[in-house]
Protein backbone atom coordinates (compact mmCIF):
# COMPACT_ATOMS: atom_id res chain seq x y z
CA UNK A 1 0.00 0.00 0.00
CA UNK A 2 2.58 2.38 0.97
CA UNK A 3 4.58 1.84 -2.62
CA UNK A 4 1.40 1.86 -4.49
CA UNK A 5 0.21 5.15 -2.89
CA UNK A 6 3.66 6.56 -3.48
CA UNK A 7 4.08 6.03 -6.88
CA UNK A 8 0.37 7.82 -7.02
CA UNK A 9 1.78 10.72 -6.11
CA UNK A 10 4.65 10.47 -8.01
CA UNK A 11 2.56 10.07 -11.18
CA UNK A 12 0.76 13.02 -10.17
CA UNK A 13 3.29 15.26 -9.71
CA UNK A 14 4.84 14.34 -12.95
CA UNK A 15 1.16 14.84 -14.92
CA UNK A 16 0.81 18.30 -13.11
CA UNK A 17 4.26 19.27 -14.01
CA UNK A 18 3.61 18.30 -17.43
CA UNK A 19 0.14 20.12 -17.67
CA UNK A 20 2.12 23.30 -16.41
CA UNK A 21 4.76 22.65 -19.41
CA UNK A 22 2.23 22.12 -21.54
CA UNK A 23 0.18 25.55 -20.23
CA UNK A 24 3.66 27.32 -20.58
CA UNK A 25 3.72 26.73 -24.10
CA UNK A 26 0.68 27.81 -25.49
CA UNK A 27 0.79 31.06 -27.39
CA UNK A 28 -0.78 33.56 -24.63
CA UNK A 29 -2.08 36.28 -27.18
CA UNK A 30 -2.63 38.69 -24.19
CA UNK A 31 1.17 39.58 -23.68
CA UNK A 32 2.21 42.15 -25.92
CA UNK A 33 5.33 42.41 -24.29
CA UNK A 34 8.21 40.28 -23.42
CA UNK A 35 10.74 42.22 -22.68
CA UNK A 36 14.43 42.46 -20.55
CA UNK A 37 15.33 44.91 -17.94
CA UNK A 38 19.21 46.05 -17.37
CA UNK A 39 20.45 47.65 -20.98
CA UNK A 40 21.33 46.52 -24.37
CA UNK A 41 21.89 42.56 -24.64
CA UNK A 42 24.55 42.49 -27.15
CA UNK A 43 25.62 38.89 -26.96
CA UNK A 44 22.56 38.41 -27.88
CA UNK A 45 23.32 39.74 -30.94
CA UNK A 46 27.11 38.44 -31.72
CA UNK A 47 26.30 35.61 -33.77
CA UNK A 48 23.47 37.50 -36.10
CA UNK A 49 20.64 36.67 -34.38
CA UNK A 50 18.14 39.53 -33.53
CA UNK A 51 16.45 39.94 -30.72
CA UNK A 52 12.75 38.43 -32.33
CA UNK A 53 14.53 35.22 -32.42
CA UNK A 54 14.72 35.66 -29.01
CA UNK A 55 10.96 36.19 -28.70
CA UNK A 56 12.18 39.76 -27.18
CA UNK A 57 10.80 43.21 -27.96
CA UNK A 58 11.26 45.29 -25.58
CA UNK A 59 14.18 46.12 -23.49
CA UNK A 60 14.46 48.83 -20.49
CA UNK A 61 17.42 50.69 -19.66
CA UNK A 62 18.65 53.85 -16.67
CA UNK A 63 17.60 56.58 -18.15
CA UNK A 64 21.45 57.72 -17.73
CA UNK A 65 22.45 54.72 -20.17
CA UNK A 66 20.47 56.00 -22.90
CA UNK A 67 22.18 56.78 -25.65
CA UNK A 68 20.85 58.16 -29.08
CA UNK A 69 23.26 54.60 -30.84
CA UNK A 70 21.83 52.31 -28.14
CA UNK A 71 18.04 53.69 -28.94
CA UNK A 72 18.75 53.28 -32.99
CA UNK A 73 20.31 49.83 -32.28
CA UNK A 74 17.19 48.40 -30.29
CA UNK A 75 14.54 50.41 -32.65
CA UNK A 76 16.41 48.16 -35.97
CA UNK A 77 15.91 45.12 -33.89
CA UNK A 78 11.72 46.05 -34.03
CA UNK A 79 11.85 46.27 -30.13
CA UNK A 80 10.10 48.70 -27.85
CA UNK A 81 12.76 51.16 -26.04
CA UNK A 82 11.54 52.19 -22.28
CA UNK A 83 13.71 54.17 -20.13
CA UNK A 84 13.64 53.33 -16.11
CA UNK A 85 13.55 56.59 -14.47
CA UNK A 86 14.67 56.99 -10.42
CA UNK A 87 12.65 59.69 -8.49
CA UNK A 88 13.45 59.50 -4.76
CA UNK A 89 16.93 57.67 -4.82
CA UNK A 90 19.66 60.24 -6.17
CA UNK A 91 21.72 59.60 -2.99
CA UNK A 92 24.47 62.13 -4.48
CA UNK A 93 22.02 65.35 -3.81
CA UNK A 94 22.62 65.46 -0.62
CA UNK A 95 26.13 65.87 -0.43
CA UNK A 96 25.59 69.71 -1.68
CA UNK A 97 21.95 70.15 -0.40
CA UNK A 98 21.65 68.09 3.24
CA UNK A 99 18.63 69.76 4.08
CA UNK A 100 16.82 67.83 1.78
CA UNK A 101 17.84 64.29 4.21
CA UNK A 102 14.61 62.72 5.21
CA UNK A 103 14.21 63.58 9.26
CA UNK A 104 13.21 60.85 11.70
CA UNK A 105 11.09 60.68 14.61
CA UNK A 106 13.88 61.93 16.62
CA UNK A 107 14.27 65.53 14.94
CA UNK A 108 17.74 64.11 13.38
CA UNK A 109 18.71 63.00 10.29
CA UNK A 110 17.07 59.44 9.47
CA UNK A 111 19.88 57.14 8.48
CA UNK A 112 19.51 55.21 5.20
CA UNK A 113 17.94 51.73 5.90
CA UNK A 114 20.36 49.11 4.53
CA UNK A 115 22.08 51.78 2.53
CA UNK A 116 18.82 52.93 0.88
CA UNK A 117 19.48 56.88 0.72
CA UNK A 118 15.82 58.61 0.13
CA UNK A 119 14.78 61.99 -0.10
CA UNK A 120 12.52 64.40 1.56
CA UNK A 121 9.40 64.29 -0.91
CA UNK A 122 8.32 68.04 -0.36
CA UNK A 123 12.28 69.99 -1.08
CA UNK A 124 11.48 71.94 -3.58
CA UNK A 125 15.28 71.94 -5.49
CA UNK A 126 15.28 68.28 -5.49
CA UNK A 127 11.95 67.81 -7.12
CA UNK A 128 13.17 70.67 -10.10
CA UNK A 129 15.96 68.80 -10.34
CA UNK A 130 14.28 65.43 -11.12
CA UNK A 131 11.47 67.17 -13.09
CA UNK A 132 14.37 68.28 -15.39
CA UNK A 133 16.40 65.74 -15.99
CA UNK A 134 12.90 63.69 -16.77
CA UNK A 135 12.27 66.23 -19.67
CA UNK A 136 15.36 66.03 -20.74
CA UNK A 137 15.45 62.11 -21.48
CA UNK A 138 11.66 62.48 -22.89
CA UNK A 139 13.24 65.41 -25.13
CA UNK A 140 16.48 63.74 -26.00
CA UNK A 141 15.73 60.14 -27.04
CA UNK A 142 13.11 58.69 -29.33
CA UNK A 143 11.97 56.33 -26.78
CA UNK A 144 8.46 54.70 -25.99
CA UNK A 145 7.93 55.20 -22.52
CA UNK A 146 9.21 55.84 -19.13
CA UNK A 147 9.12 54.04 -15.56
CA UNK A 148 8.99 55.70 -12.86
CA UNK A 149 11.35 53.95 -9.82
CA UNK A 150 12.08 54.36 -6.54
CA UNK A 151 9.21 56.17 -5.87
CA UNK A 152 8.61 55.49 -2.25
CA UNK A 153 9.78 57.17 1.04
CA UNK A 154 13.28 56.53 2.52
CA UNK A 155 12.63 52.72 3.73
CA UNK A 156 14.12 49.56 1.95
CA UNK A 157 11.66 47.40 1.01
CA UNK A 158 13.37 45.29 -1.74
CA UNK A 159 13.72 42.52 0.99
CA UNK A 160 12.03 39.25 2.92
CA UNK A 161 12.21 41.63 5.94
CA UNK A 162 11.78 45.60 5.11
CA UNK A 163 13.10 48.53 6.99
CA UNK A 164 10.67 51.12 7.17
CA UNK A 165 11.49 54.06 9.34
CA UNK A 166 9.24 56.67 9.79
CA UNK A 167 10.19 59.79 8.09
CA UNK A 168 9.83 62.59 6.94
CA UNK A 169 9.52 64.77 9.84
CA UNK A 170 11.85 68.15 8.94
CA UNK A 171 9.93 71.49 9.63
CA UNK A 172 9.16 71.76 5.86
CA UNK A 173 7.36 68.69 5.68
CA UNK A 174 5.80 69.41 9.03
CA UNK A 175 4.44 73.21 8.14
CA UNK A 176 3.51 71.81 4.79
CA UNK A 177 1.39 69.37 6.16
CA UNK A 178 -0.51 71.40 8.87
CA UNK A 179 -0.98 74.24 6.45
CA UNK A 180 -2.40 71.84 3.56
CA UNK A 181 -4.62 70.10 5.89
CA UNK A 182 -5.59 72.51 8.34
CA UNK A 183 -4.39 70.61 11.29
CA UNK A 184 -3.39 72.41 14.42
CA UNK A 185 0.09 71.24 15.95
CA UNK A 186 1.32 72.77 19.26
CA UNK A 187 4.95 73.40 19.96
CA UNK A 188 7.05 70.90 21.19
CA UNK A 189 10.18 68.93 19.98
CA UNK A 190 10.37 67.41 17.34
CA UNK A 191 9.39 64.02 18.81
CA UNK A 192 6.45 65.31 20.14
CA UNK A 193 5.55 66.34 17.16
CA UNK A 194 6.51 62.90 15.41
CA UNK A 195 4.34 61.45 17.98
CA UNK A 196 1.15 63.21 17.34
CA UNK A 197 1.59 62.56 13.59
CA UNK A 198 1.88 59.38 14.15
CA UNK A 199 -0.57 59.01 16.73
CA UNK A 200 -3.78 61.39 17.10
CA UNK A 201 -3.19 62.60 13.59
CA UNK A 202 -1.77 59.40 11.79
CA UNK A 203 -4.95 58.86 9.17
CA UNK A 204 -4.48 62.53 7.84
CA UNK A 205 -0.66 62.30 8.04
CA UNK A 206 -0.37 58.99 6.03
CA UNK A 207 -2.93 60.95 3.57
CA UNK A 208 -0.79 63.68 3.33
CA UNK A 209 2.01 61.86 2.23
CA UNK A 210 0.67 59.51 0.06
CA UNK A 211 -1.02 62.78 -2.23
CA UNK A 212 2.81 64.52 -2.20
CA UNK A 213 4.22 61.23 -3.58
CA UNK A 214 0.99 61.24 -5.97
CA UNK A 215 1.65 64.64 -6.74
CA UNK A 216 4.77 63.95 -8.26
CA UNK A 217 3.28 61.56 -10.53
CA UNK A 218 0.81 64.33 -11.74
CA UNK A 219 3.43 66.28 -12.69
CA UNK A 220 5.36 63.95 -14.52
CA UNK A 221 2.56 62.66 -16.39
CA UNK A 222 2.02 66.60 -17.60
CA UNK A 223 5.57 66.77 -18.33
CA UNK A 224 5.61 63.49 -20.26
CA UNK A 225 2.22 64.88 -22.27
CA UNK A 226 3.99 67.89 -23.46
CA UNK A 227 7.17 66.60 -24.37
CA UNK A 228 6.86 63.42 -25.93
CA UNK A 229 2.94 62.41 -26.39
CA UNK A 230 1.98 58.98 -26.71
CA UNK A 231 4.59 57.45 -24.58
CA UNK A 232 3.69 55.52 -21.98
CA UNK A 233 3.62 56.32 -18.34
CA UNK A 234 5.15 53.10 -16.33
CA UNK A 235 6.25 52.87 -12.76
CA UNK A 236 8.02 50.14 -10.70
CA UNK A 237 6.71 49.35 -7.05
CA UNK A 238 6.85 46.98 -4.31
CA UNK A 239 4.41 44.14 -4.85
CA UNK A 240 2.93 43.88 -2.01
CA UNK A 241 -0.98 43.94 -1.27
CA UNK A 242 -2.73 46.78 0.63
CA UNK A 243 -2.35 44.43 3.88
CA UNK A 244 1.21 42.98 3.73
CA UNK A 245 3.41 44.13 6.51
CA UNK A 246 0.23 45.38 8.06
CA UNK A 247 -0.71 48.01 5.13
CA UNK A 248 2.73 49.69 4.63
CA UNK A 249 2.44 49.94 0.70
CA UNK A 250 0.78 52.99 2.19
CA UNK A 251 1.29 53.59 5.62
CA UNK A 252 4.94 53.80 5.35
CA UNK A 253 5.54 53.51 1.76
CA UNK A 254 3.49 56.39 1.26
CA UNK A 255 2.39 54.53 -2.71
CA UNK A 256 -1.35 55.18 -3.01
CA UNK A 257 -2.13 52.75 -6.11
CA UNK A 258 -5.59 53.91 -7.00
CA UNK A 259 -4.62 57.72 -7.37
CA UNK A 260 -1.30 57.31 -8.82
CA UNK A 261 -2.90 54.88 -11.73
CA UNK A 262 -4.90 57.96 -12.49
CA UNK A 263 -2.13 59.32 -14.36
CA UNK A 264 -0.03 56.07 -14.97
CA UNK A 265 -0.19 53.96 -18.33
CA UNK A 266 1.56 50.51 -16.75
CA UNK A 267 2.11 49.50 -13.56
CA UNK A 268 5.26 47.04 -13.24
CA UNK A 269 5.01 45.25 -9.69
CA UNK A 270 7.97 43.96 -8.59
CA UNK A 271 7.33 40.08 -7.55
CA UNK A 272 10.94 39.49 -7.25
CA UNK A 273 10.12 35.45 -5.47
CA UNK A 274 13.54 34.37 -4.57
CA UNK A 275 14.42 37.49 -2.99
CA UNK A 276 11.12 38.08 -0.73
CA UNK A 277 11.51 35.03 1.05
CA UNK A 278 8.99 33.24 -1.56
CA UNK A 279 12.28 30.99 -3.67
CA UNK A 280 10.36 27.91 -3.59
CA UNK A 281 6.84 29.34 -4.14
CA UNK A 282 6.76 30.99 -8.03
CA UNK A 283 2.96 31.05 -7.71
CA UNK A 284 3.30 34.02 -5.45
CA UNK A 285 4.08 36.11 -8.65
CA UNK A 286 0.55 35.52 -10.01
CA UNK A 287 -1.29 35.44 -6.77
CA UNK A 288 0.13 40.04 -6.23
CA UNK A 289 -0.39 40.12 -9.72
CA UNK A 290 -4.44 39.02 -9.58
CA UNK A 291 -4.30 41.21 -6.52
CA UNK A 292 -3.32 44.24 -7.82
CA UNK A 293 -5.58 43.86 -10.70
CA UNK A 294 -8.35 43.13 -8.81
CA UNK A 295 -7.70 46.23 -6.52
CA UNK A 296 -6.84 48.26 -9.56
CA UNK A 297 -10.08 46.75 -11.76
CA UNK A 298 -8.01 45.41 -14.46
CA UNK A 299 -8.58 42.22 -16.21
CA UNK A 300 -5.86 41.97 -18.99
CA UNK A 301 -8.23 42.64 -21.84
CA UNK A 302 -7.63 44.53 -24.82
CA UNK A 303 -8.52 47.64 -25.11
CA UNK A 304 -7.76 48.66 -21.02
CA UNK A 305 -6.57 51.78 -20.16
CA UNK A 306 -4.33 50.62 -17.40
CA UNK A 307 -1.51 47.70 -18.23
CA UNK A 308 0.11 45.45 -15.54
CA UNK A 309 3.58 44.05 -16.59
CA UNK A 310 5.33 42.47 -13.84
CA UNK A 311 9.03 42.24 -13.62
CA UNK A 312 10.23 38.88 -12.79
CA UNK A 313 13.60 38.05 -10.82
CA UNK A 314 15.74 35.37 -12.89
CA UNK A 315 19.06 36.40 -11.65
CA UNK A 316 20.30 35.62 -8.61
CA UNK A 317 19.65 38.10 -5.86
CA UNK A 318 19.48 36.72 -2.43
CA UNK A 319 18.36 33.23 -3.10
CA UNK A 320 19.51 31.55 -6.21
CA UNK A 321 17.16 31.02 -9.01
CA UNK A 322 17.98 27.70 -10.59
CA UNK A 323 17.61 27.34 -14.33
CA UNK A 324 14.38 24.85 -13.56
CA UNK A 325 12.40 27.51 -12.40
CA UNK A 326 12.32 30.01 -14.98
CA UNK A 327 9.39 28.22 -16.66
CA UNK A 328 7.62 28.59 -13.73
CA UNK A 329 8.74 32.60 -13.11
CA UNK A 330 7.76 33.25 -16.57
CA UNK A 331 4.77 31.20 -16.38
CA UNK A 332 2.95 33.06 -13.21
CA UNK A 333 4.54 36.29 -14.38
CA UNK A 334 2.70 35.95 -17.83
CA UNK A 335 -0.97 34.90 -16.00
CA UNK A 336 -4.11 37.32 -16.66
CA UNK A 337 -4.42 40.37 -15.61
CA UNK A 338 -0.57 41.05 -16.74
CA UNK A 339 -0.43 41.67 -20.45
CA UNK A 340 3.46 42.22 -20.45
CA UNK A 341 6.46 41.03 -18.69
CA UNK A 342 9.86 41.46 -18.23
CA UNK A 343 12.84 39.51 -16.47
CA UNK A 344 15.37 41.26 -13.91
CA UNK A 345 18.08 41.64 -14.87
CA UNK A 346 20.46 41.78 -17.67
CA UNK A 347 23.66 42.18 -16.02
CA UNK A 348 23.05 39.32 -14.36
CA UNK A 349 21.97 37.00 -16.44
CA UNK A 350 24.43 37.45 -19.25
CA UNK A 351 26.82 35.51 -16.91
CA UNK A 352 23.92 32.40 -16.54
CA UNK A 353 23.19 31.94 -20.35
CA UNK A 354 21.77 28.87 -19.46
CA UNK A 355 18.87 30.57 -18.30
CA UNK A 356 18.50 33.31 -20.98
CA UNK A 357 18.16 29.99 -23.18
CA UNK A 358 15.41 28.90 -21.12
CA UNK A 359 14.23 32.31 -21.24
CA UNK A 360 14.03 32.44 -25.04
CA UNK A 361 12.69 29.32 -25.49
CA UNK A 362 9.55 30.45 -23.38
CA UNK A 363 9.39 33.56 -24.84
CA UNK A 364 9.17 31.90 -27.87
CA UNK A 365 6.73 29.75 -27.09
CA UNK A 366 4.24 32.28 -26.02
CA UNK A 367 4.67 34.51 -29.08
CA UNK A 368 1.09 34.97 -30.69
Amino acid sequence: MFFARKYLIVVLSASCWIAARAEAETPRPHIEIRGIYGGVPTELLEDGSTLADHGINAVWMGSGSLTTERVALLKSQGARVFAEFNTMHVASYLKDHPDATPIGTDGDACPAPQGWQGICPTHPGYRKSRMDAFRQALADFEIDGIWLDYHHSHASWERAEPDMPDTCFCPRCVDRFARETETKLPDGPPSRIAELLLGQHAETWIQWRCDVFTDWVREFRAILNQTRPGALLGTFHCPWSDTDFDGALRNKLAIDLKAQAEYLDVLSTMPYHARFGHAADPAWISRQTAWLGKHLEIRGESGERLRIWPIVQLADWGESIPVGQVDAVLDHGTRKPATGVMVFHWSGLRKQMDKVSAMTEFYRAIRP
